[in-house]
């Protein structure tokens, strides 16, 4: 099969992904065989790819927002038969047995792994899931629809969630790609009204176009205190930015992998009057499955731009220059 591999962690302008030939791979014991048909493109797979990450499997395939068919069961594997569409996220596999998996927090988990980071991802035509860890899809979305839903959509989710939002509240959007355009959907149908602030200006409209109250460049004051924020960009120097924003008692949560390194902050100006500063790590298993229930019943729906599966290279470095609003998808032109 074709598939892409980060053969050095390094500028995605400079080669750091190649595109090669392997072996179709064999699933293990209680695996799924996926044919790929279409994978979305990621933040997590440009700092994956240029290092920002550990590495954590060299020449690992990325890729975790992967819609495609059973083409094959290892011994064990149930749920699934040949030919049922599935999707393959990016949690991979948890103990199970650790104190925060038994407490239904499983996205903590210290053996946790990755899709597209400790294991070949789908930017090929083929990889493997646990079937415990596969997804069933929807049948009336195509493809390209379905794909940013498995990541983009679940942390915005997630994301949402941590921020504690009140009901009919005031949420601020920082960043406006794959994963805040999904959020904002949620937050919308939700009742809440919805600030973005983010550097580019398709992304801009997109926001205004799905409904927001006010889209405005990354540092532009907003027309009223929020109660809530999402930091989706990945750029530690907003964090005091959002913080200030906050009304008393407000929540932000970062929702990305990486940040670069915060300022330091004023406890007066910044934290005082009960704010508070949340991470996002991964998502649990029940977190894909309300989120996918609330985007079949809110008709959450994912601006998409596709590629190639053979110009995954190109994805990758139109995301990481803003290029195109939405999310990017890889569709299979291999088989």
């Amino acid at each position: 099969m074709r598939t892409w591999s980060v053969a050095a962690p390094g500028p995605v302008e400079g080669g750091a992904l190649r595109f090669v030939d392997r072996p179709v791979p064999v699933p293990g014991d209680g695996e799924l065989l996926v044919r790929v048909r279409a994978c979305g493109v990621c933040r997590t797979d440009l700092h994956v790819t240029e290092g920002d990450l550990p590495v954590h499997r060299r020449g690992v395939t990325p890729g975790h927002e992967v819609v495609g068919v059973v083409a094959g069961l290892g011994a064990g594997a149930s749920g699934f038969a040949l030919g049922d569409r599935v999707g393959v996220a990016w949690l991979r596999w948890t103990d199970g047995t650790c104190g925060h998996c038994l407490r239904g927090a499983e996205n903590l988990c210290p053996g946790s792994r990755y899709t597209g980071w400790d294991a070949d991802g789908g930017y090929a035509e083929y990889t493997t899931v646990p079937a415990a860890f596969a997804h069933p899809l929807p049948g009336d979305l195509a493809d390209v629809a379905l794909a940013p839903l498995l990541c983009a959509g679940i942390i915005g989710y997630r994301a949402l969630r941590r921020a504690a939002l009140p009901p009919g509240g005031r949420l601020g959007l920082y960043g406006f790609g794959g994963s805040a355009h999904l959020c904002a959907q949620v937050a919308l149908a939700e009742g809440a009204r919805v600030h973005v602030r983010t550097r580019g200006a398709a992304a801009r409209r997109l926001a205004l176009e799905l409904g927001a109250a006010s889209a405005g460049e990354t540092h532009e004051p907003l027309p009223e205190p929020l109660d809530s924020a999402v930091l989706f960009a990945p750029a530690g120097e907003l964090v005091p930015v959002a913080l200030r924003a906050l009304d008393r008692g407000g929540v932000l949560a970062v929702a990305g992998i990486h940040l670069t390194d915060i300022p330091a902050l004023r406890y007066e100006r910044e934290l005082f009057y009960e704010r508070e500063l949340r991470s996002v790590t991964a998502n649990t298993r029940a977190d894909a499955r309300e989120f996918l229930a609330l985007a079949a019943r809110y008709g959450v729906r994912a601006t998409t731009h596709t590629y190639p599966l053979s110009r995954a290279d190109q994805a990758l470095r139109d995301l990481k220059a803003g290029r195109f609003d939405g999310a990017a998808v890889l569709v299979n032109d291999v088989t």
